[in-house]
């Protein structure tokens, strides 16, 4: 007798059939879930930053970094090229107004002083050899015009004698004529005289004036020499402290070639670099603030720099009232650099959030703490610490802050 076999209601196809069905389904529910955004996350509240939204005042600045600089700073560069021969100063040394720094030697130039002072030796020798001949031919032509002047006395009374002697009928008319022509003789030679002594005197002084230009020019030419040979020494154009001297014993300088600086010592001021973004935003009198051991100093811009280098300009800031006891050329402050009024304003601090919502939204904490969900803000400007809330928040309210790195698209967190 057959004995009937049961059939099995379960076998492993449809054992595996249904479970694969179900896994799709769930896949399927999962996704759907997530497309419509209404996942939630559970977190730790120790593990995030949550701050509430203020009002107060709020001015828009921005970090900037700056270099305590002296005041003034004199370029030291070489007058005349030469050779380094003696170093009177170190580098780092504080000096006075026109202390020796070091020494060149130049030996055309100081050649050529020597050619110059020969000139001039020369030119002074020739200029005197010129006056006493001037001198001698003036004394001869006066000598001339004594005896012209001689003559026409004797010619006139001799002339005046036959006049009367002739009106007496003592001497012949032939006698006067002769005494007359002799008298009119020597007026004209003494007006001649005259007129020679005259010319004689603008020729010596127009001689003596040229001669005296050209001594005067070659004269300057010598202290010109002079000066140049005495630029040779380097030396402090005002009070400070040398820095970055750069010459060595023996090494050989061009004319206008850097030699070092002197920093002025009587103030400091501090240079900063910004990013070109803020080029348009900056100007002369605004103000910045940094810290130094507890206390809080103000700095004023006082000069711009527009050229743009590296994608970063420059500017000069100067000490609004007091200076830092003990600050230090080179040393680096931290500053924040004011771009607006102060203002009222909504404000939250910054945190790590931005970088994931662009400021665009934020996790908002519920009244009962218990949960936080996306809330849609408007941001404005911000500072160092804050950001400026325009729209999306009221004051009171409690926001998550930290960074959104593990949270996705979640909806909304709950916070355990």
């Amino acid at each position: 007798m057959d004995i009937p076999i049961e059939k099995k209601r379960f076998t492993t196809k449809k054992i595996l059939l249904t479970a694969g069905i179900l896994a799709l389904v769930s896949l399927i529910v999962f996704v759907f879930l997530s497309s419509l955004g209404g996942a939630k996350l559970n977190v730790e509240k120790e593990r995030i930053s949550i701050n509430t939204a203020i009002q107060g005042i709020f001015q828009e600045n921005i970090p900037v970094n700056g270099i305590v600089l002296p005041i003034t700073t004199i370029y030291l560069d070489a007058l005349e090229g030469g050779r380094v021969e003696e170093k009177f100063v170190e580098d780092g040394a504080i000096v006075k107004k026109g202390d020796p720094i070091l020494r060149l030697s130049n030996t055309d130039l100081e050649l050529s002083l020597v050619n110059q002072e020969t000139q001039v030796y020369n030119l002074l020798t020739q200029m005197q050899i010129s006056q006493n001949a001037a001198r001698q031919n003036t004394i001869n032509k006066l000598n001339q015009y004594t005896d012209v002047e001689s003559r026409l006395i004797e010619a006139k009374r001799l002339y005046e004698l036959n006049k009367y002697l002739y009106s007496k009928d003592v001497i012949a008319r032939q006698d006067l004529i002769m005494s007359e022509n002799d008298y009119n003789y020597q007026k004209e030679r003494m007006q001649l005289s005259k007129q020679i002594l005259s010319q004689d005197s603008l020729a010596i002084k127009q001689e003596n004036e040229q001669a005296q230009s050209s001594y005067v020019r070659t004269q300057n030419a010598l202290e010109l020499m002079r000066r140049k040979v005495a630029d040779l020494v380097v030396r402090a154009p005002v009070d400070g402290q040398v820095t970055s001297l750069d010459a060595e014993i023996g090494q050989s300088k061009s004319k206008g070639e850097r030699l070092g600086q002197i920093d002025v010592l009587s103030g400091f001021k501090v240079r900063a670099d910004i990013d070109e973004h803020y080029i348009s935003r900056i100007y002369n009198g605004q103000t910045g603030r940094f810290v130094i051991s507890g206390k809080s100093y103000e700095l004023m811009i006082n000069k711009v720099y527009t050229q743009v280098t590296n994608g970063r300009f420059q500017v000069d800031m100067q000490f609004d009232e007091t200076v830092p006891e003990g600050i230090r050329r080179g040393q680096t402050l931290q500053i924040r650099l004011a771009l607006s009024d102060e203002k009222q304003a909504l404000m939250i601090p910054k945190g790590g959030f931005f970088q994931q919502t662009g400021g665009n939204w934020i996790f908002k904490v519920s009244e009962d703490g218990n949960t936080a969900y996306r809330t849609t803000i408007t941001l404005g400007s911000q500072n160092t610490e804050y950001y400026e809330v325009l729209d999306g928040l009221e004051p009171g309210d409690k926001v998550i802050t930290s960074s959104y790195d593990n949270y996705g698209d979640i909806n909304e967190l709950v916070l355990r």
